[in-house]
């Protein structure tokens, strides 16, 4: 017979938003700099503590080539990526409770990832997680 419990958090974090959109628009190839683009959202820690410590994390999105390695598909021509990377700040910390809290995403495309591919519109989904 086998037996088994998880102890959950005293504390819980949740964001505010369902959805967030990091949009890069409109990128010229013959460019010569970096990329970028930032959103931001809310979020509140709560529970039985003073305080809480989170930790966010994010999955690799629909079309990466391997861990860490994130990619938006073309819309119209399936077999076309472009790379990207992000960063969030703060991705992790000990707040106290109750007090909204600000995460910053930012998205960043290099030079050599976008002057070869092809133009159009290119898609990602990326799934923020906080815990606890």
């Amino acid at each position: 017979m086998g037996v088994g419990a998880t102890v959950e958090s005293k504390n819980n974090c949740l964001f505010n938003a369902k959805a967030l959109t990091l949009p890069f628009g409109n990128i010229d190839p013959a460019g010569g700099g970096d990329v970028t683009a930032t959103a931001s959202m809310t979020f509140v820690c709560n529970g039985a503590s003073t305080l809480a410590t989170f930790f966010i994390s994010a999955n690799d999105g629909l079309h990466a080539s391997g861990a860490g390695a994130r990619r938006m598909r073309h819309t119209v021509t399936t077999t076309e990526f472009l790379p990207y990377s992000l960063s969030w700040s703060p991705a992790t910390a000990t707040v106290t409770k109750g007090t909204t809290q600000t995460l910053t995403v930012t998205g960043t495309i290099q030079p050599f990832q976008f002057q070869n591919v092809l133009a159009g519109a290119y898609q990602d989904t990326v799934v923020l997680t906080i815990t606890p």
